[in-house]
């Protein structure tokens, strides 16, 4: 999409990232809230990225590496802006961090229920792994 501008977010910006979130993105994260976005940006400042269309959010993706692989968390673009080309900018900028961190894989949490989410990762080269399951626990 012509003027997106892709950047690593600021600690200034958790509050606007939140909003965004919640206008944007599928589900809740026990992580979505000021501290935890915080936390983040403090840890690795460039791990969260920020698409802007016209000065204001358009998406955002998590790029983060942990030194042994690369996780994608939290891709979610404007409701109004899907399918423009956000989504493939933002992996493309979290693809070229990991690259250059030398990480050899990138890994997506998606819902299994959000199919839109299924199409977008699907099309940009990413294939669901049926022999894995995610275990949590809160801390």
């Amino acid at each position: 999409m012509a003027g997106v501008r892709v950047r690593h977010a600021r600690a200034d910006e958790a509050a606007r990232i939140l909003a965004f979130w919640r206008r944007a993105a599928e589900g809740v994260s026990i992580s979505d809230d000021e501290d935890g976005v915080l936390r983040l940006i403090t840890r690795d400042p460039q791990a969260l990225l920020l698409a802007e269309w016209e000065g204001e959010p358009a998406g955002t993706v998590i790029a983060g590496f942990d030194g042994w692989r690369c996780h994608l968390y939290r891709l979610a673009v404007a409701p109004e802006l899907r399918r423009r080309g956000v989504a493939s900018a933002l992996l493309a900028a979290a693809e070229e961090r990991f690259a250059a961190l030398g990480g050899r894989r990138g890994d997506a949490m998606v819902l299994d229920r959000n199919e839109a989410a299924h199409r977008a990762w699907q099309s940009a080269g990413y294939q669901r792994e049926p022999q894995w399951s995610r275990w949590v626990k809160a801390l």
